[in-house]
């Protein structure tokens, strides 16, 4: 089952699952609990992030042939940054490149996203799995700038920016993705393909995220994990593609859907002490 989140006229967020006639039905119980789907159509007002997460990690480096653009080696470890939950915008939000922290150098990574759906720490491999809920699309968007030179290699500071997180426009439940390991994964610049990439090419899979990420770590129901971009980023072109203003990014993935963002400057604004 594929739920979606919304906001109703009345401003009520509620969750949803589209049957195969394609109408919206609301869903009660979502999305940790015993989930009932009701003859109620879904009436949406607007459309949300599958998920309110309590925390976003990232991985970092983990496509080999993302690794091979980059020219860096193949980490022994998962490499690991924490991503602002402020960053979190649902599907159709704009991408607002900085302004006021400037950055001219704001880059796509459309990645296979992890909701965490009941506590877990010290968890094996062989069994992360089962503490997974689901699983949805998301754009890692990066400044490469402040993550990189101006950021002195902190990675967070350039991923952090709000509107920095896309993520649905489903939570596609785990019995939904029986292996996340055999799904494609793509992204369209202005409906151009520019990344396109099985998720067998992970370096670490799903389940060895989770496990090594609640290694002596407590990982909270909707804990959001970003598994990695492939091949195809914006820095690794000659020359770089960053984003503009008036891009459209879409990141597909087979059984989750595809996740559209348009892009926009930020307005530049002052909070005025009185």
């Amino acid at each position: 089952m594929n739920l979606l989140r919304y906001r109703d006229p009345e401003g009520q967020v509620r969750y949803a699952a589209e049957g195969e006639d394609g109408t919206l039905r609301v869903v009660l119980g979502a999305p940790f609990g015993e989930i009932e789907v009701t003859d109620e159509p879904a009436r949406v007002a607007e459309w949300l992030a599958p998920i309110e997460p309590p925390a976003v990690w990232g991985v970092g480096l983990n496509y080999r042939t993302h690794a091979e653009e980059a020219g860096l080696p193949v980490p022994e470890h998962p490499v690991v940054f924490a991503k602002g939950v402020n960053a979190v915008v649902g599907p159709g939000a704009p991408i607002l490149l900085p302004r006021t922290l400037r950055s001219d150098e704001v880059d796509y990574e459309g990645e296979l996203a992890v909701v965490v759906g009941r506590a877990c720490k010290n968890v094996t491999a062989a069994e992360a799995l089962d503490y997974v809920l689901g699983y949805t699309c998301a754009n890692d968007v990066s400044a490469r700038d402040w993550q990189i030179a101006r950021g002195g290699s902190q990675w967070s500071r350039g991923k952090s920016f709000d509107t920095f997180c896309p993520l649905g426009p489903t939570l596609a439940l785990r019995d939904a993705i029986p292996d996340p390991q055999a799904l494609t994964l793509r992204t369209r610049l202005n409906g151009e393909v520019v990344q396109e990439t099985g998720t067998a090419d992970m370096i670490f899979s799903v389940a060895e995220i989770v496990a090594f990420l609640s290694g002596s770590t407590t990982l909270l129901p909707g804990t959001v994990v970003l598994t990695g971009t492939p091949l195809g980023v914006g820095m690794a072109r000659k020359p770089p593609r960053w984003l503009r203003p008036g891009d459209v990014v879409e990141v597909e993935i087979e059984g989750v859907g595809t996740l559209t963002n348009p892009v926009l400057e930020e307005p530049v604004t002052f909070n005025v002490e009185r």
